[in-house]
């Protein structure tokens, strides 16, 4: 058994409930988030979600209460601890309070869901996100999701369309965001909200008012489920990936929504045609993707485009880079062409 995996062998998603938890939670823009447990997991977390803003140009202070249970809340109880820190935040007047628990607090068994619903006025949100019983980043991502998604009703359509979990550390965000409304403009349809990326806690009331739910990935179809059970809105499980995503997310969008998809995909197939025009000078040169992503979608996503370009993939190839994540639509593919051109012509 390995103890300590190498990162080649770990994932994002394994990680820490509480993180994935507080990397939706913080894009409230107008609520609070208590973190119920000891300092250091909301200091830790502080300094995580600080540091990936500042990598994306966004200057913004994570925000961020802890209880800072102490040995004594420990032994006898931090339900006191989350009782007084509620009161303090709550004076601040925020849009919302999500309440965030940790590990040691589901270990000494505080009932924080009975704390959280004694309060009125402002919503006070429980999101479970202990993580030692087998949680992961992935995992509180959704509870998140899901809770927040509590606070809404029910609302009248609007024929628009939300985007639903995106993933808010990644370098990204925005540029996946943008390729995503791109794509369904050409269908005529319109984002309603991004559930959750820079919200203001009165935008979550319109959730249940759109037509169609976009999934950031296929790790959000619990999400899905229950947006679709609540609300009866169906969703798209995926961004479109690769060369190849494009078109088949707007077949799929427009089947979901009844719209006659034909001249949406006669403009992503030129557009396409023209990316591939634009990097022909790439053609037939011999590349190889070393070190491959943990994620085989990444892979996948790469090999399309060499082919798509006709370039050899061979182990004497020029190493070229491959994310992560795999690249979003076109422009995705775009930028992922300019630095294999970079590599190759260095």
């Amino acid at each position: 058994m390995t103890l300590r995996p190498l990162p080649s062998n770990s994932c994002r998603s394994a990680g820490c409930t509480l993180t994935g938890a507080l990397s939706v939670t913080t894009h409230v823009r107008d609520a609070i988030t208590v973190v119920h447990g000891p300092q250091g997991c909301t200091h830790h977390n502080f300094s995580l979600l600080h540091a990936t803003s500042l990598d994306n140009d966004r200057i913004a202070l994570p925000p961020l209460v802890s209880t800072g249970l102490s040995e004594t809340d420990v032994v006898f109880g931090g339900e006191g601890a989350l009782d007084r820190t509620l009161d303090l935040v709550i004076a601040r007047s925020p849009g919302a309070v999500f309440v965030l628990s940790t590990c040691i607090v589901e270990t000494i068994g505080d009932d924080v869901g009975m704390v959280c619903g004694s309060r009125s006025g402002v919503p006070v949100v429980m999101v479970p996100t202990a993580g030692f019983l087998g949680g992961s980043f992935q995992a509180g991502v959704n509870n998140a999701l899901i809770a927040l998604a509590g606070m809404a009703r029910p609302a009248e359509g609007n024929g628009r369309v939300n985007i639903i979990g995106e993933k808010n550390l990644e370098y990204e965000v925005d540029e996946n965001f943008a390729e995503v409304s791109r794509l369904l403009a050409l269908l005529g349809l319109f984002v309603n909200i991004r559930f959750v990326h820079d919200l203001a806690t009165d935008n979550i009331a319109s959730l249940g008012a759109a037509r169609l739910n976009v999934l950031r990935d296929p790790s959000l179809i619990p999400v899905g489920e229950y947006l679709k059970e609540r609300f009866g809105t169906p969703y798209i499980p995926a961004y479109p990936v690769g060369i190849t995503g494009p078109v088949a997310f707007l077949e799929s969008v427009a089947g979901a929504c009844g719209i006659d998809y034909r001249r949406a995909v006669d403009e992503e197939h030129a557009l396409r045609q023209e990316t591939l025009d634009d990097f022909a000078d790439l053609a037939g040169a011999g590349i190889s993707f070393a070190p491959l992503p943990p994620d085989p979608e990444g892979s996948r996503a790469a090999q399309d485009i060499a082919q798509a370009l006709r370039l050899d993939i061979t182990p004497s190839g020029c190493p070229v880079p491959v994310p992560v994540t795999p690249p979003i639509g076109i422009t995705g593919v775009r930028r992922l062409l300019h630095r294999w051109r970079r590599a190759l012509h260095a």
